[in-house]
């Protein structure tokens, strides 16, 4: 289950909790019963492994198609 972060617009508390994606979202403070907001946070992306080059994602027959030196040469 994820866990959100709620913060109070008039007490200024905040908290988090986990929810499942099908839970309504929380609308008021359980100290103050003033508004809640959910506060959005950064994510941190990690990519592992050994390097990502730029031929990865291509298909093999653009691969082929891409190199200049096996390309013909225009004739006059």
């Amino acid at each position: 289950m994820p866990t959100y972060s709620y913060r109070c617009t008039q007490c200024e508390n905040a908290f988090d909790i986990q929810q499942a994606l099908s839970d309504e979202s929380l609308t008021e403070c359980h100290e103050c019963h003033g508004k809640l907001r959910k506060v959005f946070n950064m994510v941190g992306v990690t990519f592992n492994g050994s390097g990502f080059y730029r031929t990865d994602s291509r298909s093999d027959s653009r691969k082929e198609s891409g190199s200049s030196s096996s390309a013909p040469t225009p004739s006059s």
